[in-house]
């Protein structure tokens, strides 16, 4: 098996605290059964759920994380980022270079900020979490591998900044305190573009911390220094006011934004893009602008002609697509006669519309809405009833949703 720089060194550091990959989740999940006690997972489950239900509760997530960090639990429950690990972990490595100071924000229990210390023993690292028994753990374990060039914090940035300066800042899965939160939505149904609303904008990076947080840290960033960064923000309703918060501190783009796609127990994670950012001056070499557009792929066609000349069977679509390139199928299609529509607002601007029409010899459903998901359907005409039923369907349920 072959290695990219820093990847075998980081499988066997991983080994060293204990983590181990799997090739399935049940064998994933029966390995956690046999490492953790009962009383321990029953636990868990209970700390996370109150994680989960109050996100801007920062005891609930320190509880959470105190938790995760014991040691009949750390191995097992942190194996589950095994794959998040060496994705990110060798990305961040290979551009430490000759940042001589620097600061692993969010470093949890120090997996991966021992890792670099390990890999860079010129350079001094700080870590720092607001997990009072994770940093125990970090120092704990930076002191049995007999490192002299890390040591540990705890704080919370959300009060206050970091002490010092610092050339490199690492923030990986650390500075969006809700994944969960759908981000800003478009102007319309119709469209990708987001309004520059400096309200929507200040709201988003106050339900989120990221505010608070990137102010403090662009406070302790050397002038020439490099920000490392990778969040959940693949979605563009969240990418976008990600970036405008960057932007609006005068942060700019060294290098391309690197998506990133990784396995997690019982899902495939496509997260980030992976960003290399720097405060803007007249002698960095920029990247590029940011760019807002919609991830999808520009030069999807449907030759429509041909497809409605294909047998197909009597229960199934000609064609479906349930990504953002679907919007461009629609844009295709000529001639477009509507039967149906509907559009509905909800709060927070979130807008629906789905419609149901014929076009070019064939009935069509078309569904979008104001957070980037866009769906197409193509059948034949005489398929026409398949689609009205499934067109109800969406109908009942974004009723449902909007009254909840």
């Amino acid at each position: 098996m072959s290695f990219k720089p820093h990847q075998k060194d980081l499988a066997e550091h991983l080994a060293w605290w204990g983590l181990r990959r799997f090739e399935s989740d049940s064998a994933y999940f029966q390995w956690q059964r046999d490492v953790i006690s009962g009383a321990d997972l029953a636990r868990l489950a209970e700390l996370a759920q109150r994680k989960s239900a109050h996100g801007s509760d920062v005891s609930a997530e320190v509880a959470f994380y105190d938790y995760s960090v014991r040691p009949g639990v750390l191995p097992a429950l942190y194996s589950q980022r095994y794959d998040y690990y060496t994705a990110v972990g060798p990305l961040v490595a290979a551009r430490i270079g000759s940042a001589k100071a620097i600061l692993d924000f969010g470093c949890g229990p120090g997996i991966l900020t021992t890792f670099y210390a390990r890999q860079c023993p010129d350079s001094q690292f700080v870590g720092m979490d607001r997990s009072a028994a994770s940093i125990s753990v970090a120092q704990e374990r930076a002191e049995q591998l007999g490192l002299k060039n890390v040591r540990f914090e705890r704080g919370d940035i959300d009060r206050t900044a970091p002490m010092g300066s610092y050339d490199l800042i690492i923030a990986t899965h650390a500075l969006l305190q809700s994944e969960h939160d759908p981000g800003i939505p478009s102007a319309d149904w119709r469209t990708f573009e987001r309004p520059r609303d400096p309200r929507l904008q200040a709201d988003f990076e106050r339900r989120t911390g990221l505010g608070s947080r990137l102010d403090h840290l662009c406070a302790v960033l050397a002038s020439e220094g490099r920000l490392l960064v990778f969040e959940k923000t693949r979605s563009l309703a969240r990418r976008i006011p990600f970036q405008r918060a960057f932007a609006s501190r005068a942060c700019v783009l060294l290098e391309g934004p690197l998506p990133i796609r990784y396995s997690v127990v019982e899902e495939v994670a496509e997260d980030g893009p992976f960003y290399v950012l720097g405060r803007a001056s007249s002698g960095r070499t920029l990247f590029s602008e940011w760019d807002e557009s919609p991830e999808m792929d520009a030069h999807v066609t449907i030759d429509v002609a041909r497809l409605g000349k294909s047998a197909g069977t009597a229960d199934e679509p000609l064609y479906e697509n349930h990504s953002m390139s679907a919007q461009l199928v629609w844009d295709q299609l000529a001639g477009r006669e509507i039967v149906k529509e509907i559009t509905r607002d909800g709060p927070a601007g979130r807008q629906v519309h789905v419609e149901i029409g014929e076009a070019q010899g064939l009935s069509y459903l078309f569904c979008a809405n104001t957070f980037d998901q866009r769906q197409v359907v193509l059948a034949k005409l005489e398929q026409a009833d398949m689609l009205q039923e499934y067109y109800q369907e969406i109908v009942n349920s974004i009723d449902e949703r909007m009254a909840g």
